[in-house]
């Protein structure tokens, strides 16, 4: 029996790779997962329903379609981020962090889904960018009467990202010294790297306090006086906050990828991982082409069929560029060595005479060339392969990565808050970022500014809401708010790369870092504007209400 799972409608899970796998000993399972747009975690889960869906085109033989609708998917997609902490720092008259301290309760919802187990956190990012020589955190799960939770863009990052980024801003306020200063009197610094946090995580890289000094540059902050008078004269609040944070991305794994040249001496290139809107092919596309001298239009790019693709693991954590791309890189490698051995036969100079660059293969000894197309056509004509050499240019590889990579970046955020109403606007966001070699800029501009719009959404605007009896009440985008692009200024991104030797590209993950920079450094920024009131903290989501109350309540002591 051959069953073929689409997702044209944006529902597929990529979990439903697992059922295919438990489902081939009964028969032969096909899943086409097309670019699906969108993802973030809530998807990875095996809901009920996609197994109904194999069984139920098993017993008619026929195929059939699940649509989930938006009011359905609110009472029972899996959600996230539902924590309370507490939190405490302890410093000396100087500045300098001597220990943090951390009690977390989080909400696993009301039962674990399939494949998932309790979680707590990702306690790593807690440690941030800083010395801090002593820690202890503690997380505990429990189960409530809602909705169960899954990781969102982030995985426990910007939970983490946020509670030391808002205790350097309370050490700060505290102490009355600069953000900037206390943050800089703590940074690890380059020269002490690989360093041993007193968390879980090895630091292999990292200049932070060259990307703040960059992002404050980009973002004005020393003009930011004047502007906060400015906005003053026309009767309005205005805050600046900024956060450093680290997170961690491709976490220890294994991707896989295929290259194979036809007859025309063009390349298929196959990825284990799926795009959900990040540009995979552009990027693998790119990668193979510079390894092989290939013009991107020469290269097909074939991805999420189990027919087609022989192995694959799939997209999630930040991993896809590490993984999937150093596969590429190993794959690019095999080929080279081959078409090498290739290029030599057909030159008739040996194999170490052979230099390969630009696509062109050359050698001292000849003042011919021929090209990775030419090679690639002589590749299937046995009369001009070397004895015993297999007929074909292809090559697959699976690379395996013992080690994750650390992306980390400065987000400075400004915002103007309308007193009367507590409404708060997004005046000026600027981002630097350092996320290794930057294979795409625009590509990577994409991942920042959705994930900082995902971060900010949290922060302002997004709410489940409960009534009394534990019926939900924020049913559908009218009621859950969701930030649109009128809520955003231009948001500015440079890079501050510092390649790692983790992976052969250099590559740290970026899908996440937006998010997990946004958080801290917009909620900085409404303290920092509400400081007047004596405000030193306040909740999230930050809707005009709870603005405008602790307005009131700051008045009122």
């Amino acid at each position: 029996m051959r069953i073929l799972v689409s997702n044209d409608d944006g529902v597929y899970s990529p979990g439903i790779l697992a059922l295919a796998e438990v489902a081939s000993e009964f028969g032969q399972v096909r899943v086409v997962a097309p670019d699906i747009g969108g993802s973030f975690g809530m998807k990875s889960a095996i809901y009920n329903e996609v197994p109904l869906v194999l069984l139920a085109s098993k017993l008619i033989q026929r195929p059939v379609k699940w649509m989930s609708t938006r009011s359905e998917a609110f009472l029972s997609d899996a959600q996230a981020r539902d924590n309370v902490t507490d939190a405490e720092i302890a410093l000396d008259n100087d500045g300098t962090f001597l220990a943090l301290r951390v009690f977390s309760t989080v909400n696993a919802g009301a039962y674990l889904q399939a494949g998932f187990q309790a979680y707590t956190g990702n306690l790593g990012t807690l440690a941030g960018v800083y010395r801090t020589p002593a820690m202890y955190v503690e997380s505990t799960a429990v189960f409530t009467h809602t909705h169960p939770m899954r990781p969102y863009r982030g995985n426990g990052r910007p939970e983490a990202a946020y509670v030391i980024e808002r205790m350097v801003d309370v050490a700060a306020a505290e102490l009355k010294m600069d953000p900037a200063g206390i943050r800089r009197r703590n940074y690890i610094a380059p020269e002490a790297m690989p360093f041993k946090t007193s968390l879980t995580f090895t630091y292999d890289s990292g200049e932070f306090e060259k990307g703040m000094d960059m992002a404050l540059k980009l973002a004005d902050v020393a003009g930011f006086k004047k502007r906060r008078a400015e906005s003053k004269k026309r009767g309005k609040l205005r805050g600046l906050g900024m956060s450093n944070t680290i997170e961690r991305a491709a976490a220890p794994s294994f991707e896989g990828a295929e290259i194979r040249f036809d007859r025309s001496g063009t390349a298929t290139i196959l990825s284990g991982s799926i795009t959900q809107g990040q540009g995979h092919e552009t990027v693998f596309k790119q990668v193979v082409a510079d390894r092989l001298g290939l013009h991107p239009d020469d290269i097909e790019y074939i991805q999420g069929d189990t027919d087609k693709v022989g192995f694959g693991e799939g997209t999630g954590g930040s991993r896809s560029a590490t993984m999937s791309g150093s596969a590429f890189h190993q794959a690019s490698d095999k080929i080279i060595t081959k078409a090498k051995a290739i290029a030599a036969h057909n030159l008739k100079v040996d194999l170490a005479d052979v230099n390969f660059a630009e696509g062109i293969f050359s050698s001292a000894k000849t003042n011919q060339t021929v090209t990775i197309k030419d090679v690639a056509q002589n590749a299937v004509n046995p009369a001009k392969l070397p004895q015993n050499m297999e007929v074909g240019l292809f090559a697959s590889a699976v690379y395996t990565s013992q080690v994750e990579n650390f992306p980390n970046g400065t987000h400075v955020c400004e915002v103007e808050i309308e007193p009367e109403t507590g409404h708060v606007e997004i005046v000026r966001y600027s981002v630097v970022d350092d996320v290794g070699t930057v294979m795409n800029p625009l590509l990577l501009k994409g991942q920042i500014v959705g994930g900082v719009a995902q971060g900010v959404g949290q922060i302002l605007m997004e709410d489940i809401a409960f009534d009394a009896e534990g019926q939900l009440v924020t049913g559908s985008f009218m009621d859950y708010a969701m930030p649109r692009a009128r809520d955003f200024s231009p948001i500015e991104v440079k890079a501050n790369p510092v390649p790692t030797k983790t992976n052969p590209l250099g590559i740290k993950g970026a899908g996440e870092a937006g998010c997990v920079g946004a958080m801290p450094a917009v909620a900085n920024a409404l303290v920092d504007a509400l400081s007047e009131f004596g405000v030193r903290h306040i909740t999230m989501p930050a809707t005009p209400e709870v603005v405008w109350r602790a307005m009131g309540n700051g008045k009122t002591g």
